[in-house]
């Protein structure tokens, strides 16, 4: 005797070796002997031979009309065998019983199983829209595998042509054109970005990383709502005439300087930050604009300021003009230099000029002041910023010998075409700017401490750095304490932070008490969305040093090697893997031949042509 039965939601045939009423003892086709229920078995049958069974069942299954079979079937629930003498016309034998099976259990949308070989005929109403759903997949599949032809082909599909922004940046996986995509990408082994790169669907590799961020973290663009400055009382006028330094392409001004002779004999050194605080109270709309951004995005060529041109215009410390400003003024005696006193207060500050680093560094460098050469604008006042600038820093306890210091490196874009320059950081332009930015930044963050008010500080401590709402040392920079609120145009810490000093400053009441909430909410999104923008700057960096091989046609580069098969270029500030180096030391110094470069993963392929030098192996100790 041989039997028909369901496993696994399939039907198999064997021949019975032992029946023990609740479970049966079969033999496959095969051979192999196994136990199941006699709950599974559909029927029993002794011709065909098994071996013709399945074959001979499922040729008569594949010519029952499933149409025909439906309208065969009662309202109510029926056993296959029923349905099989209704369509047959006759009692079927075990063939026309296993074939009515197979049709009813192969046709899910007609009939719903409601138990082992039982089913319910689908109601017509439901047929039809399940029949109009396996209609719309069908065309749906059918679009979707011509979608995949076209991509493997490196043909757009034209419904593809207004969703690239969501197939390359939020891609939906319910969609067909995403699924068309993954299969496209299965199929020739290349990531999405670089399938539709071959499309022809990205052609500018600069604003697949521009356009990837925005989407990211501008989703409703990088625009402003028009915005109303709050108005503030009239300040008193300063008797100083202030300048800045910054470089070419900067409109957010930030901050000044002036230096006074007094009659004492000793100098007065001002430093003037701009004061948006004034116009921009607590929870005003500009300050919900400025505290969603958090901070200005920084990238070679183009900039997301933190707030709108028409606020930026409005105190953003601009030549020829009188504008509101955070003062801290320095005493500083004539001959030693040595820092007196300090007074901070809230005024107008007149800017008679904006110096730029291109036109400065030429004039104001180590060389020209070694050599006593004061013949331009604001020498003698940048001098005397230099000698000071040069005592702030070994009162930090850094030394004053730059010769080890790092490059930093400037970009300009123009025309889509990058010039990547360096310069020597701790430049006399540099340490005066810093030196003094480091002493009102520490010194304010001190006077609000002692207040009694809270504010936001930078703290390292152990190597760590970290933000913090208490005053604690900041062993980078040898100053006991340091916060940040020389830059309340381009970071919302500074403009917080200048709230507090200028309540500080008129006697009132703190902006933002102890334990406010607001307080570490901006502190925690500043520090999370800071690291955000400057791993996004860094990217885009990165890019631009990858374009300028291409664009200068660099062939053969020099590198350093840091550590394993990590290497940093001789020209440009670009770091990545040379994975054809041999084991080399730390130090040592390669020539590279450049291969392909991928503009969207940013990656460069190179190949090892010469070691140049390596470093000397460190003497061992005597013993």
């Amino acid at each position: 005797m041989n039997i028909l039965y369901e496993e696994d939601g399939s039907f198999k045939v064997g021949s019975i070796m032992s029946d023990n009423t609740t479970s049966l003892q079969i033999e496959s086709l095969s051979g192999k002997r196994s136990k199941i229920k006699a709950a599974n078995v559909m029927l029993r049958f002794t011709q065909p031979p098994l071996s013709e069974f399945m074959a001979q069942a499922e040729l008569i299954a594949s010519g029952i009309e499933v149409d025909f079979l439906w309208e065969c079937c009662p309202p109510e629930e029926f056993g296959f065998e029923q349905i099989a003498a209704e369509y047959f016309g006759h009692e079927p034998n075990s063939l026309e019983a296993a074939a009515a099976l197979m049709r009813l259990h192969s046709a899910p949308i007609y009939f719903h199983k409601k138990g082992k070989g039982r089913y319910r005929a689908a109601p017509p109403d439901v047929l039809k829209a399940a029949l109009a759903g396996a209609e719309r997949k069908r065309l749906q599949l059918e679009l979707q595998a011509r979608f995949v032809e076209q991509l493997c082909r490196f043909e757009l599909p034209p419904e593809f042509a207004d969703k690239l922004a969501q197939l390359l940046y939020k891609p939906d996986r319910n969609t067909i054109e995403v699924k068309a995509l993954e299969d496209a990408c299965a199929q020739t082994h290349l990531s999405s970005a670089h399938l539709l790169h071959q499309c022809g669907a990205i052609p500018n590799t600069h604003d697949y990383h521009f356009q990837k961020f925005l989407h990211e973290h501008f989703p409703k663009g990088t625009g402003f709502p028009p915005l109303e400055l709050a108005t503030w009382e009239p300040l008193p006028v300063a008797d100083v005439s202030a300048f800045s330094i910054d470089d070419a392409t900067t409109t957010e001004i930030d901050d000044a300087f002036s230096v006074t002779s007094l009659e004492n004999g000793n100098w007065r050194v001002g430093v003037h930050i701009a004061a948006p605080a004034l116009g921009m109270p607590r929870d005003s709309a500009a300050d919900q604009v400025a505290a969603s951004r958090l901070s200005t995005v920084y990238m070679p060529g183009n900039k997301i300021t933190m707030l709108p041109n028409s606020v930026v215009e409005a105190f953003t410390l601009s030549a020829d003009r009188t504008c509101p400003a955070l003062s801290m003024y320095i005493e500083v005696e004539a001959e030693t230099l040595a820092i007196l006193s300090y007074t901070s207060r809230v005024e107008q500050v007149h800017i008679a000029a904006n110096l730029r680093h291109d036109t400065l560094e030429p004039l104001f460098n180590e060389e020209t002041l070694a050599a006593g050469k004061l013949d331009y604008a604001y020498a003698p006042e940048l001098a005397l910023l230099w000698k000071l600038s040069q005592k702030l820093e070994l009162a930090r306890g850094k030394p004053s010998d730059n010769s080890t210091q790092q490059l930093d490196y400037n970009f300009h874009v123009e025309n889509d075409r990058i010039t990547i320059s360096n310069r020597r950081r701790g430049s006399p332009i540099d340490k005066v700017v810093s030196e003094l930015m480091i002493l009102v930044n520490s010194e304010w963050g001190k006077h609000i401490a002692e207040h009694g008010f809270v504010a936001i500080y930078r703290t390292q401590q152990n190597g760590k750095v970290k933000m913090s709402t208490v005053a604690a040392p900041h062993q980078g920079l040898g100053v006991a304490q340091y916060m940040w609120s020389s830059s309340p145009l381009r970071r919302y810490v500074d403009l917080l932070n200048q709230r507090q000093i200028i309540a500080m400053l008129r006697d009132e009441e703190a902006v933002y008490p102890k334990n406010d909430t607001a307080l570490y909410a901006a502190m925690r999104d500043f520090d999370t969305m800071y690291s955000v923008y400057n791993d996004f700057q860094r990217q885009m960096e990165r890019y631009w040093c990858l374009r300028w091989l291409q664009q200068e046609k660099i062939e053969e580069v020099e590198a350093t090697l840091i550590r394993e098969n990590l290497v940093r270029l001789a020209d440009i500030p670009l770091i990545f893997r040379a994975h054809s180096l041999p084991e080399l030391p730390a130090g040592s110094r390669v020539r590279l031949g450049i291969g392909m470069i991928d503009l969207l993963d940013l990656e460069v392929q190179t190949r090892h042509i010469e070691t140049l030098t390596q470093p000397e192996p460190a003497e061992e100790n005597a013993c």
